[in-house]
């Protein structure tokens, strides 16, 4: 059988896992500082993680996350993450590896496919234009208004876990996006990754670029980052039905972002209080 780049569940690999501890773990305690709090909030069996992330492609502060569960969970509490299919395009080896820590490509069927083993299900909604989203917008919430995480929740019958996080927007400085003039380019032939369409393309500043202009990879720098695991959210309702009304999933929607954003409200103004005395 030819395996299709990230539709697989067998891929994950806890070995692969372990061997890469170590180096996160160097990470989390010496280069980033991590400090976190709220991992009492999850619970035994399947739960749907949904978190919001910055810092560009390197995203520190979901890899801290990762290396979070797994230091708490071990390496055998299934756990998959969705990842962007373009990441199996634009850098096979990359999702090679993703792959052996747990991602499968962002796809309902996927996602279900890892609750029906009994696997809980991590998920960063707001894909590019969160963790891209502006310097000034870096303690707001954005899941550029995709709601199919909610659709999954409902029809799994699991609890959403929100996932927050401060710190890792000034891993790098991003001053705008100008996707819209990079598309006006691309009329013109280049540039060539608008032939997979990067959904953003951000003028920022960080390292090793200096200037960097388009969705590239960066080196985080090392800025001390805060994470927190913020209390279940559960629905009133769950099942088919309610993942079929569109007025239910738009107010569990909101009801997510509004409960996220006041969580990292708080978190914001509790660190930014500590840093001032």
């Amino acid at each position: 059988m030819i395996h299709r780049p990230g539709w697989s569940l067998e891929q994950r690999d806890p070995k692969v896992i372990e061997s890469f501890l170590p180096y996160w773990d160097w990470f989390y305690h010496y280069y980033f500082r991590v400090k976190t709090d709220g991992w009492q909030y999850i619970p035994d069996g399947k739960v749907l993680l949904v978190g919001s992330h910055n810092g560009g492609l390197a995203a520190p502060d979901m890899f801290m996350m990762i290396d979070d569960w797994f230091r708490r969970f071990g390496t055998e509490r299934l756990v998959y993450g969705l990842m962007h299919p373009k990441v199996w395009l634009v850098s096979p080896p990359t999702g090679r590896a993703m792959e052996k820590l747990g991602a499968i490509a962002a796809h309902p069927k996927m996602a279900m496919a890892a609750f029906e083993r009994g696997a809980s299900v991590l998920v960063y909604p707001g894909g590019p234009q969160d963790v891209f989203r502006p310097h000034w917008e870096r303690n707001k919430i954005n899941f550029a208004e995709r709601r199919g995480f909610i659709k999954l929740a409902l029809r799994e019958e699991v609890p959403i876990i929100p996932l927050i996080s401060y710190g890792a927007h000034d891993t790098l400085f991003v001053l705008g996006d100008c996707y819209e003039q990079a598309k006006q380019l691309h009329e013109w032939g280049i540039p060539w990754l608008f032939n997979l369409d990067p959904e953003v393309f951000p003028i920022y500043l960080g390292l090793p670029w200096g200037l960097g202009i388009g969705p590239l990879p960066n080196l985080p720098l090392p800025v001390p980052i805060y994470t927190r695991v913020c209390p279940p959210i559960v629905f009133e309702k769950y099942g088919q039905k309610a993942s079929r009304n569109r007025a239910y999933v738009e107010a569990c929607y909101h009801q997510v972002v509004e409960q996220m954003q006041q969580q990292l409200d708080e978190l914001v103004k509790a660190i930014e209080t500590q840093t001032v005395s």
